[in-house]
This record gives structure tokens, sequence and C-alpha cells, in this order.
């Protein structure tokens, strides 16, 4: 990797990015990135902590004449969303991350990038490691398995912080404030199925949908693009129609809260209708194409033939995964009536995967009213139920209620708009942070998130704007300066 971002500004905080950029972190394989932060606390000579679920908390003095401000924790997560394009050649345990700069944006060579939330705990990273910050006392919570469970944030426990205000530095709009998000609850179900010989004269083909944007299942999920289990499950129940198409294999979309960009399936179809079929699939790409032509016009959907299989599905199995998929809402279910363009309650469709006599899906509701999220997820879940799945909910997580009489919100106003020359947004957003879990534990914390600006998380498209990633800091730095007396 080319280490040209070294020489960015400011350039603490993207040495320390770099350093991360370098230690394979997706969710679940975290051992590597919570040894080097934990080596990091350490060799400052800070007090570092790692608790039982692998979050690890490094403790700073203030500096001199600042100790009577109140505590502030820096809050990111260690983990990052481990997406690449299908042509990539990346193994996210073990592989560095390929970052460049291209114009006014780092972004990552066919894979995520992971400035979600690799710039966030690079701020903190610099935090500590300065020497000539202002600051009172100052805690980093770096917390681990944000991606696909929050698992650090629930496992979190009450005392291990000493601190007042919690700043979470996982929000992807500079020139934003938040002070409240949505809740979220995973609908998973499984589909099972037995294999068939595959009767003669049929062809076997591979179908592709490939070019999709993707993006972050919450923050994008209002912007209309297209999601590959949907496009392709339409193409095989209307080719099923057609020309008997029999299912072998299907694998749509990868991450529960990302948007799935790509799906395959291996298909047959009868040697008299092959042509037909070949014909069909062309027409189909068009019709979606012009469909997406917005949102997604990068979209392109194949048929190619592939090798003869030795199985199919059995059909009633491939007839309840068809009925599941079609019936599984998959969109934005309310706007907010308070806050507007905000999204209020969606859901996503994310995974489709087939593997030896089971299909997997799984889907992922969010909601800022938890009773809603609630209610669209047992939808979801009677949905599966009747196409003839074993349906679970996991992972149920709170909202953020706001909080607009929030002190830490009326001095971080103040701060930008002396520091800019304008009164930052303030909203709540469409995506699981942590601070709703966090805030169970530690109910007296004064909470705010705010980060630079961040495009396409959750996909091989995602983006830092290097620019704001110099006022992130700038805000943040005079922000820690400001922390009012206890």
């Amino acid at each position: 990797m080319s280490k040209e971002i070294l020489d960015l500004e400011p350039k603490n905080l993207w040495a320390h990015f770099y350093d991360l950029t370098q230690v394979p972190r997706p969710s679940k394989h975290e051992d590597m990135i919570q040894a080097f932060i934990k080596k990091f606390g350490e060799d400052l000579g800070l007090e570092t902590i790692q608790d039982e679920v692998g979050n690890i908390i490094i403790k700073k003095a203030a500096t001199a004449g600042m100790e009577d401000r109140k505590g502030v924790i820096l809050q990111a997560h260690l983990d990052m969303v481990p997406q690449k394009n299908s042509g990539t050649k990346h193994d996210f345990e073990n592989d560095p991350i390929d970052a460049f700069i291209d114009g006014e944006w780092v972004k990552a060579k066919g894979t995520t990038l992971g400035s979600d939330n690799g710039i966030g705990a690079a701020a903190a990273m610099a935090v500590l490691a300065s020497k000539d910050l202002v600051h009172g006392p100052v805690e980093a919570l770096f917390t681990c398995d944000e991606e696909t469970g929050m698992t650090g944030a629930n496992g979190l426990k009450a005392g291990l912080l000493d601190g007042d205000i919690l700043v979470n530095m996982d929000s992807e709009d500079e020139g934003e404030l938040y002070i409240g998000c949505a809740g979220g609850v995973n609908t998973n179900a499984i589909f099972r199925y037995t294999r068939e010989e595959v009767p003669p004269n049929m062809v076997p083909y591979r179908i592709s949908v490939t070019g999709l944007k993707g993006g972050h299942s919450g923050l994008d999920i209002q912007l209309g693009r297209g999601n590959a289990n949907k496009i392709i499950n339409a193409l095989m129940m209307q080719a099923a129609d057609k020309f008997g198409l029999r299912l072998v294999e299907i694998d749509g979309g990868s991450l529960r809260n990302a948007i799935p960009r790509e799906a395959f399936a291996v298909v047959l179809v009868q040697e008299a209708h092959k042509d037909a079929f070949n014909e069909f699939v062309a027409a189909y790409e068009q019709e979606m194409k012009t469909a997406f032509a917005e949102a997604d016009p990068g979209l392109i959907i194949k048929s190619d033939r592939t090798k003869m299989p030795d199985s199919m599905m059995d059909k009633q199995g491939q007839d309840n995964l068809f009925k599941a998929v079609d019936e599984c809402p998959n969109e934005v279910i309310a706007m907010s009536k308070t806050m507007e363009g905000v999204v209020e309650t969606s859901t996503n469709l994310a995974v489709v995967k087939s593997d030896n006599g089971v299909v997997e899906i799984a889907t992922l509701q969010r909601s800022s009213v938890d009773a809603d999220k609630d209610k669209l997820a047992r939808e979801v879940y009677d949905v599966f139920k009747g196409a003839g799945g074993e349906p679970a909910m996991t992972g149920d997580y709170p909202g953020w209620k706001p909080n607009p009489d929030s002190a830490i919100l009326k001095e971080m106003k103040e701060v930008y708009n002396k520091n800019f020359g304008k009164v930052p947004d303030v909203k709540v957003i469409h995506a699981g942070l942590e601070c709703g879990i966090l805030g169970a534990s530690y109910p007296h914390w004064d909470m705010i998130s705010f980060g630079p600006t961040i495009r396409n998380p959750h996909s091989p498209d995602e983006m830092v704007n290097i620019k704001t990633v110099g006022m992130f800091w700038d805000y943040l730095v005079k922000t820690l300066r400001n922390i009012p007396a206890k």
C-alpha cells in the first residue's frame, strides 16, 4: 500500500489511521486489532484495560490546569465491514487495506476502506498520544464487534469508566451533530431443502447480478438503490414460470447491515428453452437498467453457461424460497413525522445463501420507534414462517432517545459556530449507533455523535473526504479545550 496518506493533514490522525489499515480487523476477527490497541495504550504508559468481551479502555489524565473539567469518553468501534468486489482478491483476516488518495477523497482498492470507524479510532489515538493538546480527563473506549451485533457495547459493564460525557465519533457527515439514532433487530430464517437428481436435457447457467452500489442499510436505504437479492429472485421466479427453471444454489449479499450489491445463482433450464431463456435475461436486464437508471446505473445482469451440477434443489424447497424472498419487505416503511427527510422505519433483505441443504436468509429492521421496529420484525417473521421457514429474531438493540437540552450539544454548537462561522445541523440518524446501548449502563452520560464526511460505507466504494477529516480533528481539539468544569 502507498504511504501517501501519511503526508495528509492532520498528520498525527492520518498516521494512526494508516496503522489501523495495516492491522486486519473484520468483525468477529478482532484479536489482532485488540492486541494492537492494548499495546498502544501500554506503550504510552497509560492505564489500559481490556474487558471480558474485548473492549479496550485507555485512560489519560487531564493536562495541567484542566483537572476540574468534566471527564470525556471518546468512543469508536474497532471492527470494520469486510466487503469487496467479486473480482478483488483480498483476505480480510490477513491482508492490510490498500488505501489511496483520489482527489479530495481517500479510498481503498476494491474493498471497504475501514474509515467507518477507523477515522474515529485514529482520532482517539491521536488525543491519547498527544503531548501538546489541552484537555480535561480523557478516556478512550474502543468497542468491539459493532458491525455484526454491537457485542462490545452490549457487554460493557458499569463502573469501568469515570467520565460524564460520551463523544461518539461514528457519524458520517461533517457539520452535523447527532443526538439520537434508530434501534434495530435481526429477523433471520433458515429454509431446508433436499437435493434431487438433474433430469436429462437440462442446461446449466450461472446468473449474476453485479454493478450495484449497495451501501449502508441505514444511511442509504432511502436512495432507492437496487437490492441484488430481490432482483435475482424476481428473475428466477419469472423464469421458473416461463421455462421451468430449477435452482441449484444461490449466494446473495454478505452482511446484515449492507444493502446487497451482488447475487449469484446456478440454475437449470431445459435445452429446448435455452435460447428463449437467454433472451429473457437480456430483456430483464434492460428492464432493470431502466428501473434503476438513476440510483444504480452500473447494474449488470448476465447468464453464462457453467459446469453441470450433480443435483438441484427440490421443487418445494425452491418454491418456498422464492415465495419468502418475494414477499419479504425491503424498503423504507415510514419517514419521520417530526424531522424532515429522516427515515423512521426500514428493513433490508441482506443475505440469501444456500449450503448443504439449508438456505439462510438474514434481514435487519430499523426504527427510531421501538414499537414500530418490533411490529415490522414480526411481519418479516410471519412472511418467513408462512413460506415454510424457521425464523428467529436476534440482536435486538434500543434506539437512542434525543435530548435537545443536552449540555454537550449546546457547547459543541457554540464551538462549531465560533470555529466555522455557522451553526451545525442537529439530527437523529437512521443507523445503529452504540449510544443507546451504552447509555443503558451509564445513564448519567451526556452523549453526542459527530464525524467527518464518509460516503458509501459498508461497500467497496467507501471513501472519506480529506478536508472534512481536518475539520473534524480541529473541532474535536477545540471541543476538548472547552469542556466545562464539573
